[in-house]
This record gives C-alpha cells, structure tokens and sequence, in this order.
C-alpha cells in the first residue's frame, strides 16, 4: 500500500513539473522554476510518507498549500491518510479574509474536516484541540519578512506541539526574499508581538523550515521546551534564487512585484497613507489626499472594499502618490530595504504631525525605537544603517548553524 500512495503521488510531481500549462489554468508554474526544477517539500513523498502511516494528522495550511492545483489535504486523503482537522492562519484556510481580521472555527466544504482558526485569541492551539492528535504536518508559503505572521503561527503551532509531545513536520517551501538580510533586529524586550516575536531583522533570508530549526534551536518557545521537528526540505533549491510563487500567499500581496516591495512598503503601515489596500495594487502603490498639491505625486488612486480588505484605510478617499508596480527611478529592486523610499515620502508630506500614527505600530513594525525619530530627523541613511551593524552580524551568526541550502 506504501509503495502504491508512493507511486501515485510521483505521478502528480511528474505532471507538475513537467506537463505544459493550458492557457487560461488557474495556476501556472513560473517558468524559471520549471526549468531549475525547484520542487518544495510537499513533493517529497517518500520523505514523509512513513512518519504519517497510521497516525491522526492535523494540518495547517492555507491556498498556498499546493502542489500545482491539488491542495496538501485534498493529496493526502486521496492517498488514504487519516486527517483529522485543518488548523488556518491569518486570512484564512482558503486565504481570502482581510489582514487581521478574526475568522471563526467553521469545516471545509470540500471535504467536511473541522477548521480550527489560528487568529485572533487562539493564536495557538489548545491542548483539547490536540487531544485526539498523533501528528502536525504545517505547510505554509512565507516570504521571508518578520512582520509576516506565519512565522508567529509557526511559533505557536511548534510551542503546543511541545506541550503535548506531538511530533510536528513542516514541508519547507522556497523563501522569494531570501536572497538578502537587511533592517533593524527587533528589541523582544520592548516591542514582541504576533507581527514580530524573535531577535530577527526585517529580512531574514531563511526558509520557513530553516526558520523553525532557528526557533527550537535557540530555545524560543516557552521555557525553553523544544519541539519533535522534521524539515522536509526543499530540491534543487538556493538561497540567491529568484523564485516566482505559483499561488498569492495572501489577499494583499497579488504577485512577485508586491512581494519585492513588501518588506519597504509594509512600513507604511505604521502610518496614515495608503499602501493600495482596497485596490488591485496592493503593496504597489502608496498616496495620501493630502499629498494634493505635490507636483511629484502624480499618479492618483482611491481605495475601495476588495478581497482581503473589507474597509480599507482612505476608504472612498482620492489619493495622490507614487506607482510602485513597475520599475521606476522610485524604486528599483535591490538587496536591501529602500530606506530612501521612506524618507522621501515623508520629506514630500505637507502636514508632518498627520504622517505617523499616533499608535507605536511603527515600532512595532520596526522592532526598535530609533527608526521613527530618524525618518523625522532626515537622518542619512548610511547613519541608519551603521546602527544595525552589529545586530545583523550578531544574526547572521545564529542563522549559519540553522541553514539548509546554499
């Protein structure tokens, strides 16, 4: 029976990575990644396909748990594998929900398994979520950005593993930012929350897999517990690789550009413009009506209720700013955050007082109290960047011993 579901799950890597695309499929493989071969853990079958036999398996995924166009449970039932719930993360099992946004406990209409919600107060599951339990197998698409929360699900999903001595397996999945490390390594002391919970900076160039070694490594879960953890790693994958993700990892982040810019624009969540929430630019784009009159800001926008953002800041409200989605002398794509990018929106800004948000949701963001003041005071950017100095190389240290590929 082993070598049969072995067989058959060969089968559909085998179509995946080599069979043509019919236009106008839903999901295509970008074509770099087909020519390199770059196959995510989930294609690994034989590399877990014993640690499952004849357990209870939960499963936390989302839309980006795939291989082409067949979800990882709707795989492993097939494969007669014994699922008993589906645990989601922030946006929810099928990733349409808004940013934040509290999903309640509902099943899967395809397949009638209890979905267990991650956000909003169990952010980590509880004990009686785990009771009748053998397994947890998590397979989520990051992108390399410590605000992103699936790294924060990680955390918890490997603490409560812990907890109840519940093996867990993560099927590692290509990081698009990994290729750079950059930004200010967060102070845990001051500024630990579900959108930055581990001594990390902005881009950490790790895989998710690496990342979860990094966490039982250094003893980041609670007491210092550590987790029964299996990678199932990646092939024919590096870190310098540009990878393009077949699916969206989220509502908001629609394609490759977004994900590039992600990292720089989602600072601007921490204060009051507009990142394209509620249009088809998400992360793409950033504009503020009182930015009227600026000559520079020149490309206009208003953002309405989408997918994924329900009630979007500046909702109804004409923007005026900068388009990000294609490469412009703004913006290009480099290994490094566009500290410049920033500074300059806030130099072109009419009313100071009314940029940041009156919150510490920048900090938050930041991981550290400087950042803010600098913006304010022009501070120069290589000044900025010699303050981070000694914490990415303190960093980079601890993710040596951690790293899987290249």
């Amino acid at each position: 029976m082993k070598i049969l579901r072995i067989i058959f799950f060969l089968g559909i890597i085998f179509f995946v990575c080599c069979s043509n695309t019919k236009p106008g499929a839903d999901i295509t493989f970008p074509e770099g990644q087909i020519e390199k071969n770059v196959l995510p853990g989930i294609t690994d079958i034989s590399g877990y396909s014993v640690i499952l036999e004849n357990k209870r398996i939960a499963v936390v995924g989302n839309q980006t748990s795939i291989i082409n166009n067949v979800h990882l449970v709707d795989t492993l039932l097939s494969l007669k594998y014994n699922i008993i719930k589906v645990f989601s993360p922030e946006h929810g099992f099928r990733g349409k929900a808004d940013a934040g946004q509290i999903i309640d406990n509902s099943s899967d209409p395809k397949t009638g398994l209890p979905i267990v919600s991650l956000y909003g107060k169990n952010k980590k599951p509880y004990d009686s979520q785990l009771e009748d339990i053998d397994i947890v197998v998590f397979d989520l698409q990051d992108v390399g950005v410590r605000f992103y929360t699936y790294i924060s699900t990680l955390h918890y999903v490997m603490e409560a593993c812990a907890e109840n001595n519940i093996p867990l397996v993560i099927l590692d999945r290509p990081n698009p930012n990994a290729y750079y490390i950059d930004g200010p390594v967060l102070d845990t002391s001051k500024y630990r929350s579900f959108i930055g919970m581990h001594p990390v900076p902005t881009v950490y160039g790790m895989t998710i897999g690496e990342y979860g070694l990094m966490i039982n490594g250094e003893k980041w879960l609670n007491n210092g517990i550590q987790c029964d953890l299996t990678v199932i790693k990646c092939r024919n994958y590096k870190h310098c690789d540009r990878y393009s993700l077949p699916v969206k990892p989220s509502p908001n982040l629609p394609n490759d550009r977004s994900i590039d810019l992600y990292p720089t624009l989602c600072f601007f969540e921490g204060t009051n413009l507009s990142i394209g929430r509620g249009t088809d630019k998400q992360f793409q784009i950033i504009g503020h009506p009182l930015l009227k009159d600026v000559p520079e800001a020149d490309f206009r926008f208003t953002p309405l209720p989408n997918e994924g953002a329900s009630k979007p800041d500046l909702d109804g409200q004409l923007c005026y700013g900068f388009d990000l989605s294609e490469n412009n002398s703004i913006f290009e794509i480099s290994n490094m955050l566009n500290i410049s990018l920033i500074q300059k929106v806030y130099k072109l800004f009419p009313e100071k007082d009314k940029f940041f948000k009156k919150t510490n949701f920048f900090e938050l963001l930041s991981g550290c109290d400087e950042f803010r003041q600098q913006i304010i005071d022009e501070t120069d950017e290589t000044e900025i960047r010699k303050g981070w100095e000694i914490g990415l190389e303190e960093f980079k240290v601890i993710r040596a011993k951690y790293l899987l590929y290249e």
